[in-house]
């Protein structure tokens, strides 16, 4: 559709507010990267030192601005204590930044910085709209969901906090929208990794499988990321499993992702929201272990989802220290390629291959 004479008029300015994880700044920067290219917008992002945006914007090459507000959910008292006596020199902060940058139209995308961000642009009268990837929403994003003007869900589960929201999907590399399918009729191989908080239980528990999972489904091979930190120890916990060494590979970190993902016919990993985004985008069967730490118990919604959707299997954290659960929930997938095939077309009904287009193109509505 063309864009109206409004829209090619407008000079656009939008300030992103928020990040802390590079499940909130990743699609952040895809819907940035979209508003440049195709609107010619100037952004703008807002965040904190403490988060993953304070690397990743400026390598992008958008400018940064930062304000000082920390977190209040699962801390201790004197933190959010430390976080309640912030938030009115952050609001301030904020208020002067959108008096100087005069967005049209300011994106939360949940995080520390998002509530202070959107909650000046609310009180200063700037149209807002919420970013929210998970099913079940943070705690920035509760609270000025009912007072932005729209918003962008990932899960359907997360529209009724908002007002006027769109299921659009979460951002992801075009790659994972153009995988092969692996051959069903092949050896199976199953990539396994977890978050930077994540590799951990998934380092001791899969080691002391292998041998009996590489027994029980001919033909698997296994590639499991690790952790920078912890490749060498399990690497050598495989070792001492007594597993074949020629059909496990551990690396600290994997690079690639959708060829990784390509050559998968299972995957057994957290249920981060960018995560799950991927497993849909390149209509990947998973087994998912939800980080109990998780605020909100996030994860477990994002899990919950892909399993009535038929797309995933979930265990939570404690199931895995039942080792014989695991492999056999393992097992009885790895050999059953017709279930992987059906999880697989299920997992593609949750992609949303134009995610920053929408979300970009209603930025650009709400700031006409």
């Amino acid at each position: 559709m063309p864009e109206s004479s409004d829209s090619m008029n407008l000079e656009l300015r939008v300030l992103i507010a928020g990040g802390g994880t590079g499940g909130h700044i990743i699609p952040a920067l895809a819907v940035a990267r979209e508003l440049v290219a195709k609107h010619s917008a100037e952004v703008l992002f807002l965040g904190t030192s403490r988060g993953m945006e304070s690397r990743l914007v400026p390598a992008a090459g958008f400018q940064l601005r930062l304000i000082e507000v920390g977190p209040l959910k699962n801390v201790s008292l004197a933190t959010r204590i430390n976080t309640m006596l912030d938030l009115p020199r952050s609001l301030f902060a904020c208020r002067r930044l959108i008096r100087e940058f005069k967005p049209n139209v300011v994106l939360g995308v949940g995080g520390y910085a998002s509530g202070p961000g959107m909650a000046a642009a609310i009180s200063l009268g700037i149209p807002t709209m919420a970013f929210e990837p998970n099913a079940m929403p943070g705690l920035a994003n509760r609270l000025v969901g009912k007072r932005v003007q729209a918003a962008a869900v990932n899960f359907p589960a997360a529209a009724a906090y908002f007002r006027n929201a769109e299921v659009t999907g979460i951002p992801v590399r075009p790659e994972f929208f153009m995988l092969p399918t692996p051959d069903s009729g092949g050896a199976p191989h199953l990539l396994v990794f977890g978050g930077s908080q994540g590799a951990r239980l998934f380092n001791t528990t899969l080691p002391a499988i292998a041998r009996e999972l590489f027994e029980a489904v001919h033909g698997l091979t296994i590639l499991h990321q690790a952790g920078a930190r912890h490749a060498e120890t399990t690497e050598a916990a495989y070792r001492e499993s007594g597993a074949d060494p020629t059909r496990w590979h551990v690396s600290g970190f994997l690079d690639d992702m959708p060829a990784r993902f390509a050559q998968a016919n299972l995957v057994m990993a957290r249920s981060g929201a960018s995560t799950v985004a991927e497993l849909a985008a390149a209509g990947k069967p998973a087994l998912l272990v939800p980080f109990a730490a998780a605020a909100d118990d996030h994860q477990t919604r994002n899990a919950e989802e892909m399993v009535n959707a038929g797309a995933a299997i979930m265990l939570k954290e404690p199931e895995l220290a039942d080792h014989n659960k695991v492999l056999n929930t393992l097992v009885q997938l790895l050999k059953a390629p017709e279930r992987l095939n059906a999880m697989s077309s299920a997992a593609r009904t949750q992609a949303h291959p134009q995610a920053a287009e929408t979300i970009a193109n209603r930025l650009v509505s709400l700031a006409r």
